[in-house]
């Protein structure tokens, strides 16, 4: 049988991480690999007395790490040879390059505490995972060790979809919180009609979805949320109402999780399909 095509939206905006649980950099086009969108997510922090990864899902330990900003310093195109490098500015405006020569000890200095600069995800990497005291969470006010997925500097996968139509009804639930996309740090955000409500992407999962003329990716799972939605970023105040509004309301799921089953570029503006068979 051959798939029909349902418009969903279209891809509002794309968003790219170099560095893990820094901010990263918003992009009118980027590429889609076997691993999500080319760039994302190739560097992290690490502590060199545990080895764990550097995550602003401990932020008793990371408190400051939303205060850095990543960005690489040419092109990312898929098939380079080489990575570029990125530049990071620091919380104070000062920047470092990730093939500075003292980039450690910048960082470490920054942070206040010894920090290595990974270029390369180890085969089976950790990290710390504070869960807030908030009832209905699994755990509360604990400290979990986490597996990230191999070889990788990912959480849980490798692609990360929001809609408008998710973040309109957040609003909706709880209209004195500020709901921006950018507390779930999504890789794409697609631009709903406004007649699709409530949150609409976890009725795509197992579906596959076109964006463009060659991306497709396979919808694997509701997205779970964690303490970072709630930490203050930029002129974001900290506000645990974010996360206390998406566990009532749907599980504490905001988003959803895919993976690549065709990669290619795409930019802004592209159309977004569900393939029904």
């Amino acid at each position: 049988m051959i798939a029909e095509m349902n418009k969903v939206g279209s891809v509002g905006a794309l968003y790219r991480y170099p560095v893990k649980s820094m901010m990263g950099e918003e992009l009118n086009a980027t590429t889609f690999g076997s691993k999500g969108v080319v760039g994302d997510r190739i560097f992290a922090l690490a502590d060199p007395e545990t080895g764990k990864i550097a995550s602003a899902k401990n932020p008793s330990k990371w408190p400051n790490l939303f205060a850095f900003h990543a960005t690489y310093t040419a092109p990312f195109e898929n098939g380079r040879s080489t990575i570029p490098p990125v530049r990071i500015t620091l919380p104070d405006g000062a920047t470092v390059r990730s093939d500075d020569d003292n980039l450690e000890q910048v960082l470490s200095d920054t942070l206040g505490k010894p920090v290595r600069f990974l270029s390369g995800a180890p085969a089976s990497g950790t990290l710390e995972e504070y869960w807030p005291d908030i009832e209905g969470l699994p755990k509360r006010d604990e400290v979990t060790d986490e597996a990230m997925p191999a070889e990788t500097f990912f959480d849980l996968a490798m692609v990360h979809l929001l809609t408008t139509a998710t973040l309109d009804e957040l609003r909706k639930l709880y209209p004195q919180g500020r709901v921006e996309s950018r507390r779930f740090r999504p890789n794409v955000v697609i631009s709903t009609s406004p007649e699709v409500t409530g949150f609409a992407e976890e009725g795509w999962i197992g579906k596959i979805l076109s964006i463009g003329d060659t991306v497709k990716l396979k919808i694997t799972g509701p997205c779970p949320r964690c303490v970072m939605t709630t930490l203050a970023q930029a002129d974001l105040p900290k506000d645990a109402g974010i996360l206390k509004t998406a566990l009532k309301h749907n599980n504490a799921h905001v988003g959803i999780y895919a993976t690549v089953l065709q990669g290619g570029k795409i930019r802004r503006g592209d159309v977004v399909s569900l393939e029904d068979e």
